[in-house]
């Protein structure tokens, strides 16, 4: 080979050469092997691993996560006790409000427990109240307080459906009216809580045999 062919041998070489490398260097392959995945470069049907995170680093989920709160206190409810604590029963007919006269199924209760006993101690006018109010919560008796006081031939007092006038503002009054309120309240237990028949001690009707008799409160004796 003559000098000349010789150059031109090494001078092609070196081209091709340097032709290769800069062609290579500038291909996709050469960055998809260093440079992490991209959603372009998964292919469809196939789902990428993320890289762990460091061990020192905050680790991001997919998913959001809430966190329940502990409820804080509503100041805006009120408390709905309305118990009423006394000492004795003497004490919690004191407490009661007696001014307004009551009326509908309150007045009949008042009047129930006025004339069968306002001669007795509190105890047994409550235990009269106890009766008329179990009667209205049994199925075997009207469902309000008049018409269980209004029953035919159950109270000796009410004369064809008619009940007489209590004496307004007298002390026995105040007091039954009391009386009536506790009772529909529930707010002190009695001796006959579960009854639903009395009659006076000075009497032994027929039908008493058939009952249980549930307690003696000075001049009538209770009944289930």
């Amino acid at each position: 080979m003559s000098r000349r062919n010789h150059r031109v041998a090494i001078f092609a070489a070196a081209a091709t050469l340097l032709f290769s490398f800069i062609t290579t260097d500038g291909s996709g392959a050469y960055a998809q092997a260093n440079e992490p995945l991209t959603a372009q470069s998964v292919p469809a049907g196939t789902q990428a691993s993320a890289p762990s995170a460091p061990a020192n680093e905050p680790r991001f989920v997919a998913h959001e996560v809430v966190q329940p709160l502990t409820p804080e206190a509503d100041d805006s409810v009120e408390d709905t006790d309305d118990s009423v604590e006394a000492a004795s029963l003497r004490d919690l007919v004191a407490m009661m409000d007696t001014g307004a006269e009551p009326s509908g199924d309150m007045l009949c209760l008042a009047q129930a427990i006025y004339f069968e006993a306002r001669g007795e101690p509190l105890a047994g006018q409550l235990a009269v109240g106890r009766v008329v109010v179990n009667r209205a919560e049994s199925s075997a008796f009207p469902d309000d307080y008049c018409g269980v006081v209004k029953q035919p031939a159950q109270f000796s007092f009410v004369k064809n459906g008619w009940i007489p006038q209590a004496k307004s503002g007298s002390p026995a009054w105040h007091r039954a009216k009391a009386i009536a309120r506790i009772a529909h309240q529930e707010l002190w237990d009695s001796a006959a809580h579960d009854a639903l028949f009395f009659h006076a001690t000075r009497v032994r009707p027929s039908w008493a045999r058939q009952k249980i008799a549930r307690a003696t409160i000075e001049r009538h004796v209770f009944y289930r």
